[in-house]
């Protein structure tokens, strides 16, 4: 008997009867949980780019800066886009939960070429949640907020018992404008683009680790967390039409985030480890924890894939804006080895860096 809805799950379930941590650490089963389930289930035109966000077309262009209504003289398209916060601990140096919330979605719309203007916040707070860490969390979101130039304009509590909320989990959904003649995808990316990130990477996901840990280093080490909507916005006025992607490699650090957007555009991509900026305290620490920085998360860093004749004046851009000084050339797209990324070693070797097939650090957004 035919039926519109498969009884078959598309993951192994042989190899994977339940859910792991490693299904939400992105790498490559958080790849398997969204390409073979997700995404078919939920299978539409806007969803499978498998962006950070989705661009629609709605018909709008402009915002009355005044005013913030909606003029519908011209037509331009709208970024969308949704996360969920669920880091533990919740306070770390340089940030906490809260402002981390606000940062991460106006970054996933930022990565769509949007200016983010509005917010929604969902709340699940367990039973027994000290009162004052959470009026902490909410004073860090209306900062974050308000250093964005974004409104919280809805939202949602619920309260769940004691032991089956971890404290506080919250959901942000965000919406902006993506300007006319913007196009960013991570489908655009071309043989001969170079590859650009604004500073050195892997301090988030160390930050978050020492607290966790309880680890001490003789430098402090703090998340790079930060809004990264007025440095896109430079990026593009900057490369124009060739500035094809832009991605913040969070989850599973810059690695994932260029092994997904290879596979997206069937290109390969070869990394220059010699580029690749790496604070000394993070590369010590994580030599000292056995992680590679290319796979540990990121929350205040952009990779840019823009057209070769761009990369000088976006590399300039990048660098006159305080969250980009640091910025660096650390690759380029090939057009052989479709869907893999490799890195030349300092001493001139390759080698492929592939998606992580396991958890290398839980909780950290």
């Amino acid at each position: 008997m035919h039926s519109a809805f498969s009884l078959q799950c598309p993951i192994p379930i042989s190899d994977y009867p339940t859910i792991t941590l490693a299904h939400g650490g992105g790498g490559k089963l958080s790849q398997m949980l969204v390409e073979r389930m997700f995404a078919p289930a939920f299978a539409c035109p806007e969803l499978e780019i498998l962006h950070d966000g989705a661009a629609l077309d709605f018909g709008l262009t402009h915002i009355d800066e005044q005013s913030a209504i909606c003029n519908l003289q011209s037509a331009t398209r709208l970024a969308f886009s949704t996360d969920s916060y669920v880091i533990s601990p919740r306070f770390f140096p340089g940030g906490d939960i809260g402002s981390l919330a606000i940062h991460g979605t106006v970054n996933d719309l930022a990565m769509c070429g949007g200016r983010p203007l509005y917010l929604s916040a969902g709340f699940i707070l367990e039973e027994g949640l000290p009162m004052d860490e959470l009026w902490r969390i909410v004073q860090s979101m209306s900062a974050a907020a308000k250093a964005a130039d974004v409104r919280v304009v809805t939202g949602d509590t619920k309260v769940v018992e004691r032991g089956k909320g971890d404290g506080i989990f919250i959901n942000t959904t965000g919406v902006g404008l993506i300007p006319a003649g913007v196009q960013i995808a991570p489908t655009r990316a071309r043989p001969g683009d170079i590859v650009l990130v604004n500073g050195p990477i892997g301090a988030h996901g160390i930050a978050v680790m020492s607290v966790r840990e309880g680890l001490e280093f003789e430098t402090a080490i703090e998340s790079d967390s930060a809004p990264l909507h007025t440095l896109a916005a430079d990026i593009l006025a900057a490369g124009g039409e060739a500035v094809h992607v832009l991605r913040d490699p969070t989850r599973g650090g810059v690695a994932s985030a260029l092994n997904e957007i290879a596979a997206r555009a069937r290109v390969g991509i070869l990394l220059d480890e010699a580029h690749i900026p790496v604070q000394e305290e993070v590369q010590a620490a994580c030599a000292i924890l056995g992680f590679d920085p290319l796979y540990v998360a990121n929350e205040g860093k952009c990779l840019a894939i823009v057209g070769r004749s761009a990369a000088v004046p976006v590399l300039a851009a990048m660098r006159a804006h305080p969250l980009g000084q640091q910025a660096a050339i650390i690759g380029e797209v090939a057009d052989g080895q479709p869907g893999k990324v490799f890195l030349r070693s300092r001493i001139g070797g390759l080698r492929m860096v592939d998606m992580l097939s396991g958890e290398q650090l839980p909780r950290i957004c």
